[in-house]
């Protein structure tokens, strides 16, 4: 079989799917994804799910929207990354859709495919030569106008008309996303290859959103960055959905399972984005039913809360450790992953094949595993670009630093190291003597931000490829034992803002000059 025949074998369903949402014919979508993609082996659609190589726009970074830095037209340009290819699918047909150099396409026939490859071709899709031949080439090989004709019969049988409100997705067409096991009747609720990276546990803790008090938290808060909610069991049934972002929990989702002795369980998702089923709707281990997001009155970042509760025969129900529920559908499902508290994994205490005495991870295992790449959506961005490169390792580096200088136990290390990837900045005053405050941050774009305040000025800029190169040969010689490297630190910190001081007072005296200047003419 060829790499075109196996790509459209793949994708063909998700292709129809397009043409009934947008009337799209299913061929050219499935010609331009061959093209675009390489058959789904480029560097975008491995890395990001990008099979059309579309790149990311102002609005769709504004949005939250997750991309690679990639070098095609231009060096280091900015591509959508996408959480599957279903996805990537669907965000091709909008973009042609909403673009009004394609809407005399829209005027063709749906399975009109030559028609609408030389009008793609002539709207600008693509900047090189006999674009349209090329689809129309590819179409006709594969045979991927049978696709066309089977969307146009299905359609014709059914009495539907083209259009994305006759047609909603279908999340069981969508690719699957599912964890490798050997059953696929259990699924943790995100996709991750190792762990969940679990930033706030169930039990007592300190409100989030005051300080000065305590608040039982009803659920786990799991890490994450627009990535698709899951279904967990099989037969599942949604019995509460919730659109409105101005509460609590803001858009969420509660799906029930029932048990054979007669009581239920029921698994909640909070501050989504995105919600893709309906109350009455029945979903399967691995289902795509949303998408993370940072909704609901009470969220200081993007998280997913997922909760349970168990409701007896009688009625009764309670709040019970979503960490019971995890190790339990792990068992069941031959499910690997764990879910990491502080480099400790939630689920061991209650599984009955986990030994009692499992050696607790050190610091920097915690801190590699942390920001490892395999955890999607986990680890900070890591691009070909290499100034990303050096901000990342100038900031784990630093991290690690500040948590032994400070002379932590090993457990509030860990704590320290994990809320620091979760903010995304590491606090540098224990490493700064008369600094008053200071830290560096990995901004949404992955650089390096220093803020500093010594009392005299405040600085807070982006860190230049010079100095990050600077502080990461310092931070990574291993001749240096970590109070030389915290020294030298420090002297490049209080550099850095003598310089921003000095600038600063050379413009108020120019400020100042100039009104006596003013003063003396009047």
């Amino acid at each position: 079989m060829s790499k075109n025949q196996s790509y459209a074998d793949k994708y063909a369903e998700a292709a129809m799917e397009q043409m009934k949402r947008y009337g799209i014919p299913a061929s050219v979508t499935l010609a331009q994804g061959m093209l675009e993609s390489s058959n789904g082996e480029s560097e975008l659609s491995r890395l990001g799910n990008n099979h059309f190589g579309i790149k990311a726009t102002a609005s769709w970074l504004k949005n939250g929207g997750e991309y690679l830095v990639y070098t095609d037209d231009k060096p280091n340009e900015k591509f959508c990354k996408y959480s599957s290819v279903a996805d990537s699918y669907e965000h091709h047909s909008k973009f042609l859709a909403n673009n009004q150099r394609y809407a005399k396409c829209f005027q063709l026939s749906p399975n009109d495919y030559k028609g609408w490859t030389k009008g793609i071709a002539k709207a600008g899709y693509a900047s090189g030569m006999g674009y349209a031949a090329h689809l129309q080439d590819i179409i006709e090989r594969n045979g991927l106008q049978k696709y066309d004709q089977q969307v146009m019969s299905e359609m014709k049988a059914q009495g539907k008309s083209f259009g994305v409100e006759d047609n909603p997705r279908q999340a069981a067409s969508e690719e699957r996303v599912q964890d490798k096991r050997p059953n696929g009747k259990y699924s943790f609720p995100l996709l991750r290859e190792t762990y969940l990276f679990i930033t706030s546990p169930f039990g007592m803790r300190q409100d989030p959103m005051d300080k000065s008090k305590q608040q039982m938290h009803k659920g786990i808060d799991i890490r994450c960055k627009h990535d698709a909610v899951l279904a967990t069991e099989n037969d599942g049934k949604v019995v509460a959905v919730n659109q409105n972002v101005n509460t609590a929990g803001g858009k969420s989702i509660t799906v029930e399972y029932n048990r054979e002795d007669g009581s239920k369980v029921q698994t909640t998702y909070m501050h989504l984005s995105e919600v893709n089923v309906k109350v009455g709707d029945t979903v399967s281990a691995g289902q795509k039913i949303g998408v993370t997001g940072n909704t609901g009155t009470r969220t200081t970042g993007e998280h997913l809360h997922f909760g349970i509760k168990t409701i007896a025969a009688d009625g009764t129900s309670r709040d019970v450790d979503p960490s019971c529920y995890l190790a339990e559908i792990a068992q069941k499902g031959n499910i690997k992953q764990q879910a990491l508290y502080n480099g400790n994994d939630l689920l061991a205490k209650y599984k009955t094949d986990v030994p009692s005495n499992t050696e607790s991870m050190s610091p920097d295992a915690w801190m590699k595993k942390l920001l490892s790449s395999e955890d999607s959506g986990v680890g900070l961005p890591v691009d070909s670009d290499p100034i990303l490169e050096m901000a990342m390792t100038a900031f784990s580096s630093l991290m690690i630093l500040a948590v032994k200088i400070d002379n932590k136990e090993a457990e509030e290390q860990k704590a320290a190291i994990s809320q620091s990837v979760s903010e995304r900045s590491v606090d540098l005053t224990s490493l700064l003597s008369g600094m008053k405050t200071c830290s560096l941050s990995i901004g949404d774009n992955g650089r390096a931000i220093l803020t500093a305040d010594n009392d005299n000025v405040k600085v807070s800029r982006e860190l230049t490829s010079a100095e990050l190169s600077r502080l990461s040969a310092t931070l990574n010689d291993q001749g240096l034992n970590e109070e030389t490297k915290r020294l030298r630190v420090a002297g490049m910190v209080n550099s850095i803002v003598i310089s921003q001081q000095a600038s600063q007072n050379f413009e108020q005296g120019m400020q100042e000059q100039q009104g006596r200047n003013e003063s003396m003419h009047r």
